[in-house]
């Protein structure tokens, strides 16, 4: 009997110290697991803010089809600079750079991502644009100059970079892009645009007409809203080409044209003539913008 009671009794002088280790053993696998999360998670961070320019590059490129490059990329995703490049798409030969580098910085917040962007050569001021996400879609919104300035003046002949039919028209002078504001918000594949842009070609030349400016030409995109004549659901936008005459000024080639865009398809109706007296010098070009019928060259795209 007494060793059956000294047996009993030495059972929890043992059981005391093993219960210890066991707890001991199951805090040490726990702090090995929140070491490896906590390693994990800061290697995450790590990488999402220092990720290289090269990506943001690579992400418009495929956005783009290859027709927008950004070359040289150095930096970071969230603040780097790169060489603005146009070129005709995979497989094309075709390529034209802006002169300088191209500075932006991305900040994340609640409601998406801020751009802030600039470039001495070519944007006027600091470039703001905010890219938001929604469910099943996206809202992006650039910031406009009420004052009717415009955001960007790039040299007409970077558009060469593009291909046909730019590379043979070789385009000079000034193309400028301005706006008051605009939004463009994708849901469920429907594109919705409010408010305006403007895309201005100033003092135009081309290689294919002998004549030292052809004229200045305007393009407006104006959003459709909801319920307005012929613009069915409200989605996407219209489109309106006119020359600009300069005060006594008749500018030799006359482009006019109008058109829908909806985010997925372009649909555009134009048509190209050179004012009185001006169709010797003009044939060439005329017969390169569009389809002949008789004074006319006709435009039609989509």
């Amino acid at each position: 009997m007494t060793l059956r009671r000294g047996g009993a009794s030495a059972r929890p002088a043992l059981s005391a110290p093993s219960a210890e280790v066991g707890r001991w053993r199951r805090a040490q696998r726990a702090g090995r697991r929140w070491g490896a999360w906590g390693l994990a998670l800061g290697a995450l961070l790590g990488v999402a803010t220092q990720a290289p320019a090269q990506w943001l590059a690579d992400a418009l490129q495929q956005a783009t089809g290859g027709r927008v490059l950004l070359a040289q990329a150095e930096g970071s995703v969230w603040q780097g600079s790169a060489v603005p490049v146009l070129t005709g798409g995979p497989g094309s030969r075709d390529a034209s750079a802006l002169p300088g580098r191209l500075h932006w910085q991305l900040r994340p917040g609640w409601s998406g991502l801020t751009l802030h962007a600039t470039q001495a050569c070519c944007l006027s001021g600091a470039l703001q644009a905010r890219l938001s996400p929604r469910w099943g879609g996206w809202t992006l919104q650039l910031d406009g100059r009420p004052d009717g300035q415009p955001l960007a003046s790039w040299p007409a002949a970077w558009l060469a970079g593009l291909g046909t039919p730019f590379n043979t028209l070789q385009l000079g002078g000034l193309l400028q892009v301005a706006t008051p504001g605009l939004t463009l918000q994708s849901a469920q594949g429907r594109l919705q645009v409010a408010g305006a842009l403007m895309l201005e070609l100033r003092d135009t030349q081309s290689r294919l007409s002998p004549l030292p400016v052809l004229g200045s030409y305007r393009l407006r995109i104006d959003g459709l809203p909801p319920g307005q004549p012929g613009a069915g659901t409200g989605d996407g936008a219209r489109l309106q080409l006119d020359t600009l005459d300069s005060a006594g000024q008749i500018s030799p080639l006359r482009l006019s044209g109008n058109g829908q865009w909806s985010g997925a398809r372009l649909r555009f109706r134009g048509q190209a003539e050179a004012a009185a007296g001006q169709d010797g010098p003009l044939a060439n070009l005329l017969n390169i913008i569009g389809r002949r019928q008789g004074a006319l060259s006709v435009i039609s795209i989509g």
